[in-house]
C-alpha cells in the first residue's frame, strides 16, 4: 500500500502529465489515501479533468475538489450568453429529450432540471453543457423517472458486472428497490469502484446509486 507521500507524488505526476490541464496553481494535499486538491483553473473543464486524473490514480481511497475556477477576462460572458449557448448544446446532444430539460445560469452556473428516462441522458445533458465557454460550474438537478421492475434493474446490474472486465463481480453486492440501488463490496482500486457505479447507473429504471463499496488495494 502506498504512503501518504508516495500516493501524492502519483497525484502530482498524473495532473502534470495531462496535456488538456494546466496544473500550474493546483495543489495537492493527502491524509490516510483520501486526496485533496486545491487551488484553481481557468475553466470548469480542467476542475473536472483534474478530478478525473486524480481519481485514476492507483490508492486514492477518496477525493475532495476544492479547486476554484476563475474565468479569465477575455473569456468572461454575460448569463444570457451562455444561457443561449447551453440551450444549443443539449439540442445537438439530446435533440429529442432535450425538451424536458429546462435551465438557468446565474453567475455563471449553469443549473439543469427537468426528468429523463435514462441516466445516460441525465450525465450526457451535463457533459453537453460543460464546455460552454463562460461556465463556471454545473448544478445538476434532473430526476429520474424510469419504469423498471427492482428484479430486472438488479439482474441488469449484475450481468453488467460479469461482462466488464474492470469489476470482479464475485466482490461487488447489489441490492435494488423502488429504483434506487445499493453496492457494496470490495475492489482494488477508486477505478474499480468508479467503474462498477457507472455500470449500475447504465441500467434502465436506476433512480439512484448508493455506492457503499470500500476500496483496499
Amino acid at each position: 500500500m502506498k504512503s501518504d507521500s508516495e500516493l501524492k507524488k502519483d497525484v502530482e505526476d498524473e495532473l502534470q502529465w495531462d496535456p488538456d490541464l494546466d496544473g500550474t496553481d493546483i495543489a495537492v494535499s493527502v491524509r490516510h489515501g483520501v486526496v485533496t486538491i486545491t487551488g484553481f483553473v481557468a475553466s470548469y473543464v480542467q476542475k473536472f479533468e483534474a478530478e478525473k486524473d486524480a481519481k485514476r490514480v492507483a490508492g486514492v481511497l477518496g477525493l475532495a475538489n476544492d479547486i476554484e475556477v476563475r474565468i479569465p477576462s477575455m473569456d468572461q460572458r454575460p448569463d444570457p450568453e451562455i444561457a443561449r449557448d447551453a440551450v444549443d448544446a443539449l439540442a445537438r446532444q439530446l435533440p429529442l429529450s432535450c425538451r424536458s430539460i429546462k435551465l438557468t445560469v446565474g453567475d455563471g452556473w449553469i443549473t439543469l432540471e427537468g426528468e429523463t428516462e435514462w441516466h445516460y441522458q441525465r450525465e450526457r445533458a451535463e457533459e453537453a453543457v460543460r464546455n460552454v465557454q463562460g461556465a463556471r460550474g454545473v448544478i445538476n438537478k434532473i430526476e429520474l423517472k424510469p419504469q423498471t421492475t427492482s428484479a430486472e434493474i438488479k439482474s441488469k446490474i449484475e450481468e453488467a458486472f460479469r461482462r466488464h472486465a474492470e469489476v470482479d463481480s464475485n466482490n461487488v453486492q447489489v441490492e435494488a428497490s423502488d429504483g434506487q440501488v445499493t453496492l457494496t463490496g470490495t475492489v482494488h482500486s477508486w477505478f474499480e469502484r468508479e467503474q462498477a457505479e457507472r455500470a449500475a447507473w447504465s441500467a434502465p429504471g436506476v433512480k439512484r446509486v448508493d455506492d457503499r463499496i470500500t476500496i483496499r488495494p
